[in-house]
C-alpha cells in the first residue's frame, strides 16, 4: 500500500505522527471505450467552448457558475490563501458512543500507521480508545477540503472514517409519509415471524459478487478463445403481491424450507397466525367440531369395530345357504334310485 497523506493526530498535548492509507478498494471490472471496428482507444480533447482551441492542464482553472452566463474564476493562489488549520493534523474534538453516529454519515475509510518514534503514543491511544468503547470525533483536511471524521480501532489499527456534513444528507420527502396507513396486528405478527425465520449472524465472506464473477468468466473465455458458459438464470422476482398476508405466509414457509426446517403445516412450530386460525376453527361451525372427534384414538377404534360386526352376519348367511343347496340335490338322487329298483326285479 502507498501512503496518500502524512500528518499527526493531535490528542490533547500529545502529537502522534501517522501515515494515511486507503482501507478499501473497489473490485469493479473497468473498461475502456474503444472503436468497435479496430479496437482503438477513444480519446477526448479538452477544448474551450468559446474559442474552440484545445486547452492544456496548465491553462485550466476552476470556475464557479453564478448563473445567467456569469462565471467566477478561482486560481491555485486563491485556494492557497484559505485557512485550513487541520491541513496536516487530525484534531480530536471529543469522544462519543459509537451508536450515536448514524451510519449514513460514513463516507470513506483509511488506515493510520504510526510514523517514526510515534509507535508508543499510537498504541496508547489505540488501547485507551478500545477500552473506552467510544469513537473519537475528529477534523481532518484531505485534498484541500476539511472533513469531519471518526477514529476507532479495527484489527489492532486506528481506522479513520471520513463523514458527510449534516447538511449533505438529504431529508426524505415522499408522499406516502403523509398518508394515514395502518398495519393490522396479524400482518405485523406475520412480518415478525418472517424476520425471525430469516435471522442469522452477519458473515461478510458468505456473500459474493455473482455479476462480477460471471463477467470475469466472459472475459476469460474471450481471451482463451473458448465458448462462453451461460450462467444459470436466477429466479425472477415475484410481482407485487395483492394479498399481503398470503405473501408473508408464503415467504415464511420459503425461508423455513431454505433453512432446512419443517414447514408450519408439518411437524414445525405453528406461526402466530396459524395458531389463531386453528383456534378460530375449533370454536366455529359444528362441522369443525366433528373433525377433531374423528381424529381421536377412540373414534378410530370404534370405526374399526363396526365393519367387523357387519362382516359376521354375512358369513353366517353364506353358511346357511350352502347346506340348503346340498339338501335339495340329495332327494333327487334318492328318487332316481327308487325308480330303477322295480325294473331290476322284473
Amino acid at each position: 500500500m502507498r501512503a496518500i497523506w502524512k500528518g499527526a493526530v493531535s490528542f490533547g498535548l500529545v502529537s502522534i505522527g501517522v501515515k494515511l492509507y486507503s482501507a478499501t478498494e473497489e473490485k469493479d471490472i473497468r473498461f475502456h471505450q474503444v472503436h468497435r471496428d479496430d479496437g482503438g482507444r477513444i480519446r477526448y480533447k479538452r477544448t474551450c467552448s468559446v474559442c474552440g482551441e484545445e486547452v492544456s492542464y496548465d491553462d485550466i482553472a476552476k470556475g464557479y457558475d453564478l448563473g445567467g452566463g456569469e462565471m467566477v474564476i478561482l486560481t491555485d493562489a486563491d485556494f492557497a490563501d484559505l485557512p485550513l488549520t487541520s491541513s496536516r493534523a487530525i484534531d480530536v474534538l471529543e469522544f462519543v458512543p459509537a451508536e450515536q453516529v448514524d451510519p449514513i454519515l460514513y463516507n470513506k475509510a483509511y488506515f493510520l500507521e504510526p510514523e517514526g518514534t510515534a509507535t508508543k503514543p499510537y498504541v496508547l491511544l489505540r488501547d485507551a480508545l478500545a477500552d473506552s468503547e467510544r469513537v473519537a470525533i475528529v477534523k481532518v483536511a484531505l485534498r484541500q477540503r476539511e472533513q469531519l471524521a471518526t477514529l476507532r480501532v479495527r484489527d489492532g489499527v486506528l481506522l479513520l472514517n471520513t463523514m458527510l456534513w449534516p447538511d449533505e444528507v438529504r431529508t426524505p420527502d415522499f408522499g406516502f409519509l403523509d398518508e394515514d396507513l395502518k398495519v393490522r396486528p396479524p400482518e405485523l405478527a406475520m412480518a415478525a415471524s418472517l424476520i425471525d425465520s430469516m435471522a442469522g449472524e452477519f458473515q461478510p465472506d458468505a456473500f459474493t459478487d455473482d455479476y462480477r464473477a460471471a463477467l470475469q468468466e466472459v472475459i476469460d473465455a474471450k481471451v482463451e478463445g473458448r465458448e462462453v458458459v451461460q450462467p444459470a438464470e436466477e429466479e425472477a422476482a415475484p410481482a407485487a403481491a395483492v394479498d399481503l398476508m398470503a405473501a408473508l405466509k408464503a415467504s415464511v414457509e420459503r425461508a423455513r424450507v431454505a433453512r432446512g426446517e419443517a414447514p408450519a403445516g408439518g411437524a414445525g412450530e405453528p406461526t402466530p397466525i396459524s395458531s389463531a386460525r386453528s383456534a378460530k376453527q375449533a370454536a366455529g361451525s359444528p362441522g369443525a367440531k366433528a373433525e377433531p372427534a374423528k381424529k381421536t384414538p377412540a373414534g378410530k377404534a370404534a370405526a374399526r369395530k363396526t365393519p367387523a360386526k357387519k362382516a359376521e352376519p354375512a358369513k353366517k348367511t353364506a353358511a346357511k345357504k350352502t347346506p340348503e343347496k346340498k339338501a335339495a340335490k340329495a332327494p333327487a338322487k334318492k328318487t332316481t334310485e327308487k325308480k330303477t329298483a322295480p325294473r331290476r326285479s322284473a
